[in-house]
């Protein structure tokens, strides 16, 4: 019988699709999106494992089986062909023996077909029905993409207007949210993740799928703009804290340049807050941090939130008032004279010390000297500078002192 004959009949859902391909393969089967959402599932009898039950009951694949096909080669061996891929069991996942055949449209992964065979072997013409069957479900995937892609262009227009604060009524917000199904409810906050390049259709791609695949926020919206991937974030508990949206982060991060093979991406975000309304200024504030860290890569290398940033937040004003009032550090001037006359690095010692909160060892240990040499070169910078280095407001002042004159040098 020709594969036209067994597949003769016309389904006008993904579902009736689902079910011919299970009676067929005599397996319970799974129709994904490339994101690893549900589009559709075949009945099932008996013998379905944890990995099936929890798919269709979150109506996505879970993050750790995800990414332990990954791990096990499963996933790239989908993206880079259109044959069957057998799956041995993972049993610490809950996955039991698979078939596995990626949807193409040329090559574009617009899906996944999963047959769950336990313990059936499927012979060749039966991989080969497996093969047939994804070319039926890739003209149904490509109308369901049809349908989405009208309305991503109105929902990227309304993310826009969040970000920007072109919506002032919390009312209208509301009403449009709830057109696209999305949920504004609780704590919300903004993150960046930034390109060394503009975005191209491979790095949007894999971006898109991991937003999907990492699990630990709910991502609300996400729009690319040139070589930044700017998130809507909604925790999802109120005892969520930026640790999990730090966390998330690095995981997207560390992702993506290993898939990639891409050295620099850099990732932010702004404070959280409770009200649409404010989606705005968490926008500005995850901005800010990446434009901060780009001025000091050295000292917020391991910085993601605004929160985190402390008087960096200020820093730029500072500076600006500083430059306005032709501010001096007189204290520090004559630790400069002094270096100048004496050949001395007092002025380094003064500023790694300060860095180091005033930890004796750890300020040794990177100048590269006995902590009593240390001690004596502090006891020397505070009889010539007159600096109290036990009093807090002091420190802060130098420290601030020292980082604005770092940024005059590199003004000039």
């Amino acid at each position: 019988m020709s594969y036209s004959q067994i597949f003769k009949d016309t389904f006008d859902s993904l579902e009736g699709l689902a079910d011919r391909i299970g009676e067929i393969l005599d397996c319970p089967i799974t129709i994904e999106d490339s994101n690893h959402r549900i589009i559709a599932y075949s009945k099932h009898e008996e013998n379905v494992d944890a990995a099936r039950i929890a798919t269709i009951i979150r109506r996505k694949v879970p993050e750790n089986v995800i990414h332990t096909l990954w791990k096990n080669g499963v996933m790239p061996k989908l993206f880079e062909s259109d044959e069957p891929v057998i799956i041995p069991a993972i049993e610490k996942v809950g996955l039991g023996n698979r078939i596995a055949v990626s949807v193409r449209k040329n090559n574009e992964v617009l899906g996944f077909i999963w047959a769950q065979t336990d313990n059936k072997q499927l012979g060749e013409d039966k991989l080969k029905l497996l093969k047939e069957a994804a070319k039926l479900v890739k003209n149904q995937l490509l109308q369901h993409q049809l349908k989405k892609r009208k309305v991503e262009e109105d929902y990227k227009e309304f993310f826009w207007k969040l970000l920007t604060g072109n919506v002032q009524r919390l009312s209208d917000i509301k009403r449009q949210a709830d057109l696209f199904g999305m949920n504004l409810e609780g704590k919300l906050a903004i993150a960046i993740i930034e390109f060394d390049r503009e975005g191209n259709q491979k790095i949007e791609k894999h971006s898109y799928y991991l937003i999907e695949t990492l699990q630990q926020v709910q991502v609300v919206c996400r729009v690319f703009d040139q070589n930044q991937l700017v998130l809507l974030v909604r925790f999802q508990t109120e005892e969520a804290t930026f640790r999990v949206l730090k966390q998330f982060i690095q995981s997207f991060i560390e992702k993506i340049k290993e898939r990639l093979k891409l050295e620099h991406v850099k990732g932010s975000c702004g404070l959280i807050y409770h009200s649409p309304l404010q989606i705005d200024k968490s926008y500005q504030e995850a901005l800010k941090v990446l434009e901060l860290k780009e001025q000091f890569s050295h000292d917020l290398k391991d910085i993601y939130s605004y929160q985190e940033l402390g008087i960096y937040q200020f820093i730029n004003e500072l500076y600006k008032i500083r430059i306005r009032d032709q501010y001096q550090n007189l204290s520090l001037e004559r630790l400069r004279e002094y270096d100048q006359k004496h050949q001395s690095n007092l002025l380094i010692t003064l500023k790694t010390y300060l860095e180091c909160d005033n930890n004796i060892q750890e300020a040794a240990k990177v100048l590269h000297v006995h902590t009593n040499t240390l001690n004596y070169r502090l006891k020397r910078i505070t009889e010539i500078t007159d600096i109290d280095l036990k009093d807090p407001n002091q420190k802060i002042t130098f420290y601030l002192d020292l980082k604005i004159e770092s940024m005059k040098s590199n003004d000039l």
